[in-house]
């Protein structure tokens, strides 16, 4: 009996080693994202072409007009095209949103303030809370662009092991934290402007004037900090922890470098910052004659505060990264803030291609109304089969889940999904905030960035294991994070149901169902 449970144990292993080596043949085959956009746009004019020949329409459920598909390829499609090749790029919102963000995230980071942020958390924690304190450090680390993926999982990996502890389980924890968390923070990250801004270009297929503000999966965003947290403690000190048994490795152990006074005085500074800043803003939109209301209606949620939350999310973090720039020397003067925001802004090149691309894609897919057709038919044929509520979005979240194994970057996957899915769940009964759709396409695609090659650090992940036993690879790596995949999958799911049951809002302007 034993041996024949030691052969299945080995035919699973070779099984489940065969469908990776099979999804990292299928991902590695993907074109760059750029050339994908490229080649989507070209395929969406060729389908309006035969959908405008095939007399492809829809009837609106709001107004009952009849909306028929648009072909890029007449006359007026082709004058459309190279006359708004400029405004599609300009006017795409998560191109506006990144680079503002970016200006504040650029000073923060490059004054050493995010790192120092992350050693003194993880560093001032009681050893009982160390795995709990750099999952957390993991999942605040995403206010920064690389932050968590170059310095906390390695710098997890280094506490476990001078601490006597398997480095491989703290390399695991820093992990879930930086990657499985990605949809979850305490505070609004570079992130949530980018799929906030791909939200309101797709929900705007519907109504042209409804808006999606950074924020607006935010109350969610932050209790799942805490679900993150105690899952990926329970995993690591339960199941991953004890698998790794005792660590027999020869890599040395190194010392962890305590903050210095003046790195302390600098938190201090920065702190104290943050709180006059919050103060700052507070005053602008508490008081009922507050600056940033709405001045004729006196709202909060739809008020020029939201409208330019995005001016507010770069002054929370350019304002503390600058004074403790000051205070430890890493800010001497205005060229040092330029030199960091030149350096901020010279990493976005990549992402700066990307949009143009994904520009014309989403543009090019709203002016041939296959965006609105597709979801029309699609949200009659939901309700015709009877998949709708809860059910629906689960299946979205999975669906999302098994896209994200094979396509690593959230923002080019959604760029994809949403034109298709929050339009299609605008118009389903019930019908969905767009805040939603975003939230479910959030939770799939964070719990499998775990475990699929595809992610765009999974490399450098294998390569700080390599540095404590030669003989890890990509399957030590997936073996060890999928017990956190399948937690976290279920574990946030189970929050989101909930969290629909109850009909709480995701975040300020971000109600479950469209009024």
């Amino acid at each position: 009996m034993k041996k024949i449970f030691q052969k299945a144990g080995v035919l699973s292993k070779k099984i489940f080693q065969r469908a990776l080596d099979y999804v990292e043949v299928i991902g590695n085959k993907l074109p760059h994202p750029a050339t994908l956009f490229a080649l989507l746009a070209v395929l969406v004019v060729i389908i309006s072409w035969i959908a405008s020949a095939m007399e492809a329409q829809a009837v609106h459920p709001v107004d009952e007009s009849v909306i028929k598909a648009k072909s890029l390829v007449s006359g007026d499609g082709v004058r459309w095209m190279y006359t708004n090749l400029i405004e599609n790029f300009l006017t795409f919102p998560p191109l506006g949103y990144v680079l503002v963000v970016m200006i504040g995230i650029g000073v923060a980071e490059g004054s050493g303030l995010f790192t120092t942020m992350i050693r003194s958390l993880v560093l001032s924690a009681p050893p009982k809370m160390i795995t709990a304190a750099i999952v957390l450090a993991g999942i605040l680390s995403h206010l920064a662009s690389e932050a968590g993926y170059v310095i906390l999982i390695p710098l997890g990996a280094m506490i476990f092991h001078a601490l006597g502890r398997h480095p491989m389980a703290g390399l695991a924890a820093a992990f879930c934290g930086v990657s499985g968390g990605f949809a979850a923070n305490l505070f609004i990250g570079s992130i949530d402007p980018i799929l906030a801004g791909i939200s309101e270009s797709a929900a705007r297929i519907i109504n042209p004037d409804i808006s999606v503000n950074p924020a607006v999966n935010y109350y969610f965003m932050f209790v799942s900090s805490f679900m993150v947290v105690l899952v990926g403690t329970w995993v690591t000190e339960r199941i991953v922890e004890p698998r790794l048994g005792k660590y027999g490795g020869t890599a040395e152990r190194l010392p962890i470098n305590q903050l210095t006074p003046m790195e302390k005085k600098g938190l201090r500074y920065a702190g104290w910052a943050v709180l006059a800043t919050l103060v700052l803003l507070a005053v602008t939109i508490i008081p009922e004659n507050g600056v940033f209301r709405d001045p004729e209606t006196g709202s909060v949620l739809h008020s020029p505060f939201f409208d330019g939350i995005i001016i507010g999310i770069l002054i929370i973090f350019f304002i503390p990264g600058l004074v403790y720039g000051l205070v430890v020397g890493t800010i001497k003067s205005d060229k040092d803030v330029a030199k960091y925001l030149g350096k901020s802004m010279a990493g976005m090149g990549g992402y700066i291609v990307l949009v143009f691309f994904a520009a014309q894609f989403v543009y090019f897919f709203n002016y041939s109304n296959l965006g609105i057709i597709l979801a029309i038919k699609g949200a009659h044929t939901l309700q015709a089969i009877g998949l709708t509520g809860i059910t629906l979005i689960v299946a979205f979240v999975l669906l999302s889940a098994f896209i994200n194994m094979f396509m690593g970057s959230a923002s080019a996957k959604w760029a994809i999904m949403a034109p298709v899915f929050i339009p299609m769940l605008m118009l389903i009964d019930p019908s969905y905030h767009p805040g939603l759709t975003q939230a479910a396409f959030r939770i799939g695609d964070s719990v499998t960035n775990l475990i699929t090659p595809m992610m765009s650090y999974f490399a450098l992940i294998v390569t700080f294991a390599q540095k404590y036993d030669e003989k890890y690879g990509i399957g030590t790596i997936i073996s060890s994070m999928l017990p956190y995949s399948v937690l976290l999958a279920v574990a946030w799911i189970s929050l989101l149901v909930i969290w629909m049951l109850l009909g709480i809002p995701l975040g300020p302007d971000g109600p479950i169902h469209l009024p």
